[in-house]
């Protein structure tokens, strides 16, 4: 069983406008992971992703690139625990912040 990791991601470039919060919710979906993903008011977009650390880490490598539209810049990542970061039972889209 693979260990389990919570990763706190913060995303800037051309990441609003481009449906990168629904491509995010859906390939976290699909990959099994819990989370959240969100816009933020300076233009980046925030998310947290929490699972086995091989799913983490893909789900990482493609936020790096990002939905069609979408021109990644940077990607910033803080390791995390699920206390700090108010993790829902689903992947779900948040209000932005």
């Amino acid at each position: 069983m693979a260990d389990n990791r919570t990763l706190h991601v913060l995303i800037h470039g051309r990441v609003q406008g481009v449906g990168f919060r629904a491509w995010t919710q859906h390939l976290a979906e699909l990959h099994g992971l819990t989370g959240w993903v969100r816009n933020r008011r300076d233009g980046s977009v925030e998310a947290v992703f929490s699972g086995p650390a091989d799913l983490v880490a893909v789900m990482l490598k493609a936020c790096h690139q990002g939905p069609a539209g979408a021109l990644v810049e940077s990607v910033v990542t803080i390791d995390g625990g699920d206390a700090d970061l108010d993790l829902p039972e689903r992947f779900e889209i948040r209000r932005t912040a």
